[in-house]
């Protein structure tokens, strides 16, 4: 393999792992954004889609119909979290937001441990998402090409909807001030479900993706992703969604540039240097790339 082609094949790693990062780090800073939640429960709506798409494709329903059943299954599961967990403490204090946050987590985990057991399942995709492109040397899965271009219109989309919708418009300005937003007029449920339905959905898909390229499932499948979801967040900016996109992909770039330069007896490690440079960069930047300082209010 030529240095060219090297180098393309680690790029299109790199942007392949930051778009799913990416996709759920918008979740969590859209969530955070509004309510001031890290919502970690988030992590566990990829489980909820991945288990559902699979069990309903082993029921024999064709695997874009079953997917399609995860992603609305994901969905559903982020808007009951929001009504019965979080709109009933709206107004307290963020550390009992948080706990909460914890507590749906272990209660979602522990549910799908007593129903689908401890013991990870295999996950198979359909041909499309297991397939190898070969190029010459060059050697991509067509799960990566395929998240790339999802993500990229997702993405798109999503941008399309903030800047151009009114329920869009609202949620910026219930992000920059949910009481004044309330005054305006604003039905700030509904922005914060809409927030949460965005949230779960790309966390649906998420779970897909993630799923086809790892090719198994488990009840703790998403801490993992949430957790460099999270660091990305930070990274980028908590908050703020271009930060959020920035920040995923900075860090699917740093993963994959450890996993190549880092000797085989430290690849174990990657993920503490990973939080290595995440401490070094907000030493300097402690609001992240894109993150602002925020005035106290009195």
């Amino acid at each position: 393999m030529t240095p060219g082609e090297l180098l393309l094949q680690q790029l299109i790693n790199a942007v392949s792992v930051g778009s799913l990062y990416a996709l759920m780090a918008i979740g969590l800073a859209m969530v955070f954004g509004i309510l001031r939640l890290i919502n970690f429960a988030h992590g566990d709506l990829i489980m909820v889609g991945s288990y559902v798409t699979l069990l309903l494709a082993a029921a024999g329903l064709p695997f874009l119909l079953a997917a399609g059943a995860g992603v609305a299954a994901s969905t559903a599961a982020g808007l009951l979290m929001e009504r019965v967990a979080y709109r009933p403490l709206r107004g307290a204090h963020e550390i009992a937001m948080l706990l909460t946050s914890f507590s749906v987590t272990i209660f979602l985990e522990n549910l799908a441990i007593i129903l689908f057991r401890p013991t990870s399942r295999p996950f198979t995709a359909p041909p499309i998402l297991r397939s190898v492109i070969e190029m010459g040397q060059l050697r991509v899965a067509s799960v990566d090409v395929v998240a790339i271009v999802i993500a990229a219109v997702l993405l798109l989309g999503l941008t399309l909807f903030v800047k151009r919708t009114t329920l869009g418009i609202s949620m910026r300005a219930a992000s920059q001030d949910l009481l004044a937003a309330r005054l305006m007029g604003i039905n700030v449920n509904a922005v914060i479900a809409a927030a949460f339905a965005i949230g779960s959905f790309l966390a649906g898909v998420v779970g897909l993706l993630w799923s086809a390229r790892v090719g198994k499932i488990d009840p703790l499948m998403g801490f993992n992703p949430v957790l460099k979801a999270f660091v990305a967040s930070v990274i980028g900016g908590l908050g703020s969604l271009p930060g959020a996109v920035i920040g995923a992909y900075v860090l699917g770039a740093l993963e994959v540039l450890l996993q190549g330069l880092l000797p085989s007896a430290l690849t174990p490690y990657r993920d503490a240097f990973v939080f290595a440079v995440l401490i070094a960069l907000l030493l300097f930047r402690p609001n992240g790339i894109l993150g602002s300082t925020e005035r106290e209010k009195i």
